[in-house]
């Protein structure tokens, strides 16, 4: 399927094309995901080569989360490439980010507490925090939620920091916690844990509110 779907026709936004790549992309990643050498080298090759952010994206994606061990080298290589190519470009940079933070590969909190740090990284844009702690809660459920209760303290800590500087955004971030009921008894005591810690913060009006009718 990738390779019926590869084309060296010009890049085009048209539904065909999109279609194709959509296709295309998902086939890679199945492909990648089952260890064979031949498609972790055609994932390169098209990160090397592609000509459009789609493809590009895709193929960085899929380097990160491939459970290949040879992949790790790779993928590091792709991440430098991009971020050197793109650092100028706010929302590939975003992307960048959110493609690290959503990673099912274990132990990827360390990355992202590592992410916090960089300097494509800004506490104070919005942007970057949906796209790095944002992602990290809302799209990597295998982290977010282990049982070790990592996530949902690295959380809890994310949304202390940005209340004292965006009350909106961290009440936002709060949502993820406030679906506790959704989950199995052990995670529903982590996350109401945290919950509980966060409420005897010093809280603006926003976070507090939401944190209340979520223990109610």
């Amino acid at each position: 399927i990738y390779r019926n779907n590869e084309s060296d026709e010009a890049y085009a936004p048209s539904a065909d094309q999109i279609g194709q790549r959509a296709l295309k992309n998902t086939a890679l990643s199945y492909w990648v995901a089952s260890n064979n050498a031949d498609a972790l080298e055609a994932c390169q090759k098209q990160f090397d080569h592609a000509d459009n952010m789609t493809d590009s994206s895709a193929a960085l994606s899929t380097l990160v989360n491939s459970p290949d061990n040879a992949a790790a080298s790779l993928a590091q290589s792709a991440l430098e490439r991009f971020y050197q190519r793109w650092q100028d470009e706010p929302l590939a940079i975003n992307q960048w980010l959110a493609i690290q933070a959503s990673a099912a590969t274990p132990g990827n909190l360390e990355r992202v507490q590592a992410l916090l740090e960089h300097p494509a990284f800004d506490i104070t844009n919005p942007n970057k925090v949906r796209s790095l702690i944002g992602a990290f809660c809302t799209l990597n459920p295998e982290n977010f939620h282990n049982t070790d209760g990592s996530g949902y303290a690295f959380l809890a800590e994310q949304i202390l920091k940005l209340d004292a500087l965006n009350p909106q955004t961290a009440s936002r971030m709060v949502n993820p916690l406030t679906r506790w009921k959704r989950y199995d008894s052990v995670r529903q005591a982590l996350m109401r844990k945290q919950l509980e810690a966060i409420g005897q913060a010093d809280l603006s009006s926003d976070v507090r509110e939401i944190v209340n009718k979520s223990l109610a």
